[in-house]
């Protein structure tokens, strides 16, 4: 069981928050293309023949790729990888992309779920993210996609900056489970260096980020997707029962990965991998027959502080036997350091699996990193 993640690293703008690699204009966009169906075939034995369960197009915006585009990746994968029947194939596309005739076009590809990037229905947050797209086309680019027969979606949404009342993040809930949407993520808004937003911040243009807001946004959508009966499977993630992002679910469970693309990042169990972000160069490379990636071995110390850090993030937790599968007695240690997690309520441990409260999903990053080796 394996995935695959093709990156495509275009937009049509750049968000003011956004610190992924990509690039604005679609100059290269051809070349690029060849390069990814070159990789592709560089890459085919990464995955050791386990047969691949998932591929997921991010970006970037993917969704500015024609549905024949999007179909050669595909069969490209398809002919060189075991691809399950059933396999789970993921398109991140933005409102203003998702007319109906780009639905209809998606309807005859493979792709079979929708990652629609929201943020927000209002017009001047949307604005303020300097996002292409306006609330009412966000609406109708869900419906549009529901229409055709797409029941397996999911949409972003963010929380805890300034515009943001408590009133709207109502509002913004309130609209996502309206529709009908069966899953949803959702994060704080985060300020990354080098990006349009650090750079605000930084002139005083605009204010800095308030984490009692963030926290306080955060509970009130955690007690709010309870009671719609939705399930808080990883601290970003909330899904109607059973209705996981099967790729994101294997990167938290330590699942095999190919990563396709500048910047993408690859991980086969005992290695990491990512290649370089910049999309001449990363062409240049694939155009010698050479893979523009670093790699990383993964030390046993690696491999274990990997594992608490994506486990404890999700409703399955942290396994403290598969712990001592990485290092034996290796559980000892951390049940040590986890005593004044455990003493706060921030951590609670039910037969041999450590999980998160709810108080202690607002520290998720502070706790694995104290439990570390």
């Amino acid at each position: 069981m394996a995935g695959i993640y093709i990156h495509i690293p275009f937009c049509k703008q750049a968000c003011h928050y956004c610190d992924f690699h990509f690039s604005t204009s679609l100059k290269y966009k051809d070349e690029l293309l060849q390069a990814l169906l070159k990789e592709i075939t560089l890459q085919k034995n990464y995955l050791d023949g386990e047969t691949v369960e998932t591929i997921y197009f991010g970006g970037g915006t993917p969704s500015l790729l024609s549905t024949d585009e999007l179909n050669l990746l595909i069969s490209t994968i398809t002919g060189l990888h075991t691809v399950a029947a059933d396999a789970e194939i993921t398109i991140e596309a933005n409102p203003d992309d998702l007319d109906k005739a780009k639905v209809q076009a998606l309807r005859e590809s493979e792709i079979n779920r929708f990652s629609i990037g929201i943020q927000s229905f209002f017009d001047e947050d949307l604005a303020w993210m300097n996002r292409v797209h306006r609330g009412n086309e966000a609406e109708a680019a869900v419906k549009r996609v529901q229409d055709a027969g797409f029941e397996n979606l999911t949409v972003d949404l963010i929380y805890g900056y300034p515009l943001l009342s408590d009133e709207k993040w109502k509002y913004n809930l309130d609209k996502v489970f309206e529709l009908g949407v069966p899953h949803i993520s959702s994060y704080s808004m985060t300020v990354e260096p080098q990006t349009a937003l650090a750079s605000f911040i930084n002139k005083k243009k605009q204010p800095a980020m308030e984490d009692k807001q963030s926290a306080a946004q955060f509970i009130f959508m955690m007690n709010a997707m309870e009671l719609r009966g939705f399930e808080h499977y990883e601290i970003s993630n909330f899904c109607k029962p059973g209705q996981y992002s099967r790729h994101n679910a294997n990167y938290w469970r330590g699942v095999k990965y190919l990563g396709i693309g500048p910047s993408a990042h690859s991980y086969n169990g005992v290695s990491r991998q990512w290649n370089i972000a910049g999309n001449a160069k990363y062409i240049q490379s694939i155009g010698l027959n050479k893979l523009p990636a670093e790699m990383e071995a993964l030390t046993e110390a690696n491999r274990l502080n990997e594992y608490i850090m994506t486990s404890l993030r999700t409703i399955w937790g942290l396994n403290l036997d598969k712990l001592d599968l990485i290092a034996s007695t290796a559980s000892n240690h951390l049940l040590k350091a986890a005593r004044p997690y455990f003493d706060k309520q921030w951590i609670i441990q039910k037969e041999n699996t450590i999980y998160l409260t709810q108080p202690g999903k607002l520290y998720a990053d502070n706790i694995a990193s104290g439990l570390f080796f």
